[in-house]
């Protein structure tokens, strides 16, 4: 799969969890964020929920535990 890069606003916590993940963890965020822009984009007919169910479905199934998650969301 081929990779740009791309500039995004986030508010300040954002950036941070962001900042200081591993390299593993920063990859796994990118590729969330590349399969829900993708989502989003292909199922304008779905609800968020849907959308984010199927998100987070696809997460599960590289590997994103919800364990895993819980720590990235946790870290200060």
């Amino acid at each position: 799969m081929a990779t740009e890069t791309v500039n995004l606003q986030l508010d300040s916590e954002a950036a941070r969890v962001f900042r200081t993940a591993t390299p593993e963890e920063q990859k796994k965020m990118e590729v969330l964020l590349s399969i829900w822009l993708k989502e989003i984009s292909a199922s304008e007919s779905l609800s968020l929920k849907e959308v984010m169910n199927d998100i987070g479905r696809t997460a599960r199934e590289r590997g994103l535990t919800p364990e895993i998650l819980e720590s990235l969301l946790n870290e200060e």
